[in-house]
């Protein structure tokens, strides 16, 4: 891992900013970086909420941590990920709102 900062801020996704964890671990490696830069503004989206979605703190990190290597990997999106149910330029897809009325039966 490159751990000299560059200049260029990385970019956020469609529905989501940026969060300061995850712009820092991408700007410290040039080579995420870069890779990040390459992803549609969707895919990048995508690995913000899967980033930002979970509940615990040690688990946030270890998304972070795990968008830098999988991104270096060749992963263009998190795995076995329902995708972004934050997005208002599309309608919920009919798998997704399955997912989240399972997870909210599950809150009652």
């Amino acid at each position: 891992m490159d751990n000299k900062k560059i200049s260029t801020s990385p970019t956020g996704g469609t529905a989501h900013k940026l969060p300061l964890d995850l712009n820092k671990a991408l700007a410290f490696d040039r080579k995420a970086l870069a890779l990040w830069e390459d992803l549609t503004p969707l895919a990048r989206n995508e690995w913000i909420c899967w980033v930002t979605f979970v509940k615990k703190e040690e688990t946030r990190k270890d998304h972070v941590k795990r968008v830098v290597s999988e991104l270096k990997e060749g992963i263009r999106r998190p795995c076995c990920w329902m995708g972004c149910p934050h997005r208002t330029d599309k309608p919920i897809s009919h798998s997704v709102q399955w997912v989240l009325n399972k997870q909210t039966k599950k809150l009652k």
